[in-house]
């Protein structure tokens, strides 16, 4: 009977045993769970991104330089690119946010799956796990942080919200995302909590200012480790993105109001200030470890980072001393934070006149990524860097309810010392933290995906707070279960609904979980449109270096390293060049190309692509790129000040032009926010006065300026009429688009009720173009007048011509991404001696070609010149009549080429003149060799008005009826939101086949 007695009692205490070790230890299988869940979703889509040939696809712009510098490490492991050569030619560009511990650790993975010497293609499988992967390491600092401020349960609701949030931390870390963001929130977090932990330590421990002069280590110890670790892992932070310099800020902010507080509390500010001064010097000597380039620059290891982590660490010792010193004063506490709040502002007013560039760059990142206050013009042409349009139906589309719930439980972290809860320098630290991040995403929406962590945590406290004020026992046993009241049944239910059901379908948003989401991501859709091009540009122009005569590509290897000039302008070899485009396609341009970009998604040479873009005339065009070889900015000037700038040109020339058919329609509104004029300049008629009223009758009598810019003329027309640019390929491949432009006009009899009233009363006529300003309708000729340039498809076009609110100014069809290059152009001179006298007193010389693209696509380029009263006249052409040169010469294998000689005409169409035929080689092309023309034969020339025209198949205007059929689709692709806004009434990124 004892023995039994015995068997019981061991499995009493073995069952007691292990549920005791269940009750400890059953989150850590939930977290495992949760991370394999929050991989798995980020994991679905992955055969997409995996090509038959081996080739990248990625889910963004960003994302393919990001792989860049992920080979460049491969390549140079364990060094990362210390200065890029292959962007942002003339000059190069230390690219300071990509080639940083981020790539690091990838290629370092990598390196071990490879046992020493990975392939390029597990370098690449392990980049694309890798984002997923980090993503769900975010689950184990989120759950600790959440652990800290709501207990177990709190930490595990907290990953349970980060797992299922369908919004922009989802989208940033899905396979094929190859970007640095995900890297940031796993890496913010990590600080975050080693800071909690930090200070947790020092209020435990209390370190104070007599412990450290009698250095007694013993008491010292415990604190001292925790605030180094913090140190290290805001480093590490900052080491992964340079611009992380912002969390210095917000701990900045916090150890202000935590030692305000302490202070005013009779707590010795000693114990916050140490831990801030021994965490922040710490950053700042390991940072200082990462200067790559002097200055302050936020977007690269500086003087910066180092410099702000050390004025934090002097402020808390500062304010520890001057609490002792109001203390020997016997100064009433309450003036302390007044006191402060004024030495602050001095402090600001000092560094205004004493170091201005470093006042201009802390608040210009206050402004610009802290607080939604002031942001640049550029940033607002990129799409990730504006504010949300409506920032609470953003963070509901993104969070559903736990926003709310968030700011309930920031509500009731403020209130724990109200209920006798002991007061804590994390709670502050945590509400600090969040009230930043929630600005931030007001500021820029792409912040969006820090947010989450603190719609996470916070949470913790929200439903560790609910289930203490209504007693809520979830962890007990079966009696708890039976003594539950139906009051706490409903709040249970009510809080689970508020947190969970609208992240998941059918209440999610757009009915959409985060693993159908995820599911449906792929390829970027620029990038696949773009590709065919950039292959083009590859296998068809000269290595740079080798332009020309020169053979100079090995000094300028792909994955060469290069050190960063003292002065910041690379000197390039002869035969180098650059590649002129906008912004948004450097990054694909440089990767799938191999060729050098003018300008990037870093926004670096923005404002000069778009002075070339929008010049409106060649002559203005020439003078551009000759000012951006002189090394000179050529945005807003004259053009006598071109000229004058321009006389300094080096050989550092841009040869190529690329443009698609989103920088003509869609992104031109934003084109032209870098740059002088404004976009209102280029969509009202010729002529037309600022601050007038536009009637749609005033676009009978002439064009507009939009289509006299260097963009419209080399797209649309093919490079006509232009002397040293000439078509060289197309990618029809991917598709035609319909460019359209088109004016919301006010019509009284369409227009009706509070809005017809609201126009009348501004001044509104029958027939006048509608203006806005800040997203109001505006008085006539007030504001921006809405005239669209948008790709549309044909179903959206007849919806257009169907409206009679909406005015179709023109519809032009062009290939969906075009290259152009510039020469020096054939210069043909000829002279005709009218015996007849068959000519006037003004006669025109015309030279014209027929010639075909590689997608078959015929169109006529045309010159003409007036001819002198000798009878002589000179012209210059960039088409070539044989494709003689090539790569191996060092010039272009030309995709376009003519398909007989140039016929040259003198005297008006229609009547009685001279004509004849020359050839013009590609060598006269290249190097503006002079052809002389002769062999003048009188004839009956042809009429202009009875030819075929000047384009065929689908390179011409036409009256938006019809379109080609084979639009440029998007492709199945993600937000890429580092890319140019239009600022359009609609985007115009959509096309259609219907």
């Amino acid at each position: 009977m004892s023995t039994d007695t015995e068997h019981v009692n061991e499995e009493t205490e073995t069952s007691s045993s292990l549920l005791k070790t269940w009750s400890d230890w059953y989150h850590i299988p939930l977290i495992g769970a949760v991370m394999l869940f929050m991989f798995w979703v980020r994991t679905q889509a992955y055969d997409q991104f995996v090509t038959d040939d081996g080739s990248p696809a990625l889910a963004g712009v960003d994302s393919w330089y990001q792989w860049r510098t992920i080979e460049w490490t491969a390549k140079n492991y364990p060094n990362t690119m210390p200065y890029e050569v292959w962007t942002g030619y003339p000059s190069g560009a230390y690219v300071g946010q990509f080639g940083t511990l981020f790539d690091q650790i990838i290629v370092t993975v990598a390196m071990i799956v490879g046992l020493g010497d990975p392939s390029p293609e597990t370098v690449y499988a392990v980049a694309l796990l890798m984002i997923p992967a980090m993503a769900a390491l975010v689950a184990i600092p989120v759950f600790y942080m959440g652990r800290r401020l709501g207990g177990t349960l709190g930490g595990l609701v907290a990953i349970a919200i980060l797992a299922l949030a369908p919004g922009t931390f989802l989208t940033r870390s899905t396979v094929g995302q190859l970007d640095h963001h995900v890297g940031e929130v796993l890496f913010m977090a990590i600080a975050v909590v080693a800071m909690m932990v930090a200070l947790r330590a020092g209020e435990r421990e209390k370190p104070v200012y007599e412990l450290v002069v009698d250095r007694d280590w013993g008491a010292l110890r415990t604190p001292t480790i925790y605030s180094v670790l913090a140190g290290i892992a805001m480093m590490l932070y900052i080491w992964v993105w340079p611009a992380a310099v912002l969390i210095i800020g917000i701990f900045g902010v916090f150890f202000a109001i935590q030692l305000c507080l302490d202070y005013l509390r009779g707590v010795s500010p000693d114990h916050v200030a140490f831990v801030g001064a021994v965490s922040l010097i710490t950053t700042a000597l390991t940072t200082t470890l990462l200067i790559e380039q002097p200055g302050l620059g936020v977007t690269h290891f500086s003087y910066l980072q180092p410099f702000t982590a050390l004025l934090v660490a002097a402020g808390c010792i500062f304010m520890a001393w001057l609490a002792r010193e109001w203390n020997n004063r016997d100064l009433d506490r309450r003036y302390y934070p007044v006191a402060i709040g004024g030495i602050g502002a001095a402090a600001l007013l000092v560094l205004w006149l004493a170091l201005p560039s470093v006042y201009n760059t802390l608040i210009g990142n206050l402004t610009g990524r802290l607080l939604p206050l002031d942001p640049s013009t550029g940033a607002l042409t990129i799409s990730e860097a504006q504010p949300p349009d409506d920032f609470w139906n953003h963070v509901r589309e993104e969070f559903g309810m736990a926003f709310y719930t968030m700011l309930a439980g920031l509500a009731l972290l403020v209130a724990r010392p109200l209920r006798d809860r002991e007061f804590r320098a994390e709670y502050t630290l945590i509400l600090v933290w969040s009230l930043f991040l929630i600005s931030m995403t007001a500021t820029q929406v792409r912040f969006t995906y820090y947010l989450v962590l603190a719609v996470a945590v916070v949470n913790a406290v929200f439903i560790a707070d609910v289930v203490d004020i209504f007693n809520l026992d979830v962890r007990g046993g079966i009696d708890a279960v039976r003594g539950i009241e139906t009051y706490q049944v409903i709040v249970l239910f009510l809080v689970v609904i508020l947190l969970f059901a609208p992240l998941l379908p059918p209440i999610a948003a757009d009915n959409t979980s985060s693993w159908e989401q995820a599911e449906r991501t792929g390829p970027s859709g620029d990038a696949m449109v773009w590709e065919g091009s950039n292959e083009w540009l590859a296998e068809n122009t000269p290595a740079p270096g080798n332009w020309g005569e020169h053979e100079n590509a090995d000094q300028l290897e792909y994955f060469g390293t290069y050190q960063a000039p003292a002065d910041g302008d690379y000197d390039y070899p002869d035969g180098a060049y650059g590649v002129m485009s906008w912004w948004d396609y450097g990054h694909l341009i440089t990767t799938q190309g191999e060729r050098i970009p003018h300008a990037n998604p870093f926004q670096q040479n923005a404002p000069s692509a778009s002075s070339f873009l929008t010049a409106e005339s060649e002559e203005r065009g020439e003078l551009v790129l000759d000012t951006i070889a002189a090394g000179e900015n050529p945005a807003d000037k004259s053009t006598e000040e071109l000229e004058s700038l321009s006389e300094g040109a080096t050989n550092e020339e841009l040869r190529y032009v690329m443009i698609d058919y989103e920088m003509a329609a869609g992104k031109f509104s934003a084109i032209t926010a870098w740059s002088g004029p404004n976009y209102e300049h280029y969509v009202t008629p010729e002529g037309h006065e600022d601050g007038q009223p536009v009637n749609i009758n005033d676009y009978q009598n002439g064009t507009i300026p939009y289509y006299d810019t260097m963009q419209s003329k080399l797209y649309f027309d093919d490079a006509d009429g232009l002397e040293h640019y000439r078509t060289v390929h197309e990618n029809a491949d991917a598709g035609t688009a319909t460019i359209v432009t088109y004016a919301n006009v006010f019509v009284p009899g369409a227009i009706q009720g509070q809005v017809a009233q609201e126009l009348q009363e501004l001044g509104y006529q029958e027939g006048d173009v509608i203006y806005y300003q800040d997203g109001e309708f505006a008085a006539p000729g007030e504001g921006r007048p809405s005239v669209a340039i948008q790709q549309m498809g044909f179903q959206q076009i007849q919806q257009v011509q169907q409206n009679p609110t909406q005015q179709l100014l023109g519809a032009r069809s062009a290939a969906a991404v075009k290259t152009f290059e510039r020469v020096e152009g054939a210069t043909l001179t000829g002279t005709v001696d009218d015996d007849a006298d068959v000519l006037g007193n003004e006669t025109t010389a015309t030279v014209e070609v027929e010639l075909e693209t590689n997608a078959g696509r015929t169109f006529n380029y045309t010159q003409e010149t007036e001819v002198a009263e000798d009878g002589s006249f000179e012209l210059t052409v960039p088409y070539a009549t044989n494709d003689e040169l090539g790569v191996e010469d060092g010039y272009t294998n030309s995709s376009v080429e003519a398909t007989g000689e140039y016929e040259v005409t003198v005297g008006e169409p229609g009547e009685t003149g001279y004509a004849t035929e020359t050839a013009v080689p590609e060598t006269e092309v290249v190097t503006g060799e002079t052809i002389t023309v002769d062999g003048f034969e009188q004839t009956e020339l042809e009429d202009s008005d009875e030819s075929d025209g000047n384009e065929t198949g689908g390179n011409q205007t036409d009256d938006g009826n019809q379109t080609d059929g084979n639009e440029t689709a998007d492709g199945n692709q993600t937000d890429d939101s580092n890319q140019t806004d239009g600022n359009q009434t609609d985007d115009g990124a959509d096309t259609e086949d219907n």
